[in-house]
């Protein structure tokens, strides 16, 4: 199983970046998809989050409104649309498939290699 992210980088706040998974090894379509983000020092976040195929999403409240998160089965790719960035939002971003749509980083089974987000002010 491989997940891929891509897309991270140094931007200046106000700024935008669209981070991309690419997932293989598995059955995209049976997973749903989260992005979760780790800051040094803090806890990790699942940041946002989308069920396997309904469309139902998840956003924490310090994204809710500029983030937007997507998914694309026919690519098997999930990604994340992140707009009018702030300085708090460094940080590692991962990419994760679980069978279960969830709110809590442990309950995705499968994570890709994190992106970095940086935001300078």
């Amino acid at each position: 199983v491989q997940l891929q992210a891509s897309g991270g980088g140094l931007v200046q706040a106000g700024g935008s970046l669209r981070l991309s998974c690419a997932v293989s090894g598995i059955t995209f379509d049976d997973y749903a998809m989260s992005w979760i983000r780790q800051a040094p020092g803090k806890e990790r976040e699942v940041v946002s989050c989308t069920s396997k195929s309904d469309g139902t999403t998840y956003y924490a409240d310090s994204v809710k409104g500029r983030f937007t998160i997507s998914r694309d089965n026919a690519k098997n790719t999930v990604y994340l649309e992140m707009n009018n960035l702030k300085p708090e939002d460094t940080a590692i971003y991962y990419c994760a498939a679980g069978t279960s749509y969830a709110r809590v980083a442990r309950a995705y089974d499968y994570w890709g290699q994190g992106t970095l987000v940086t935001v300078s002010s």
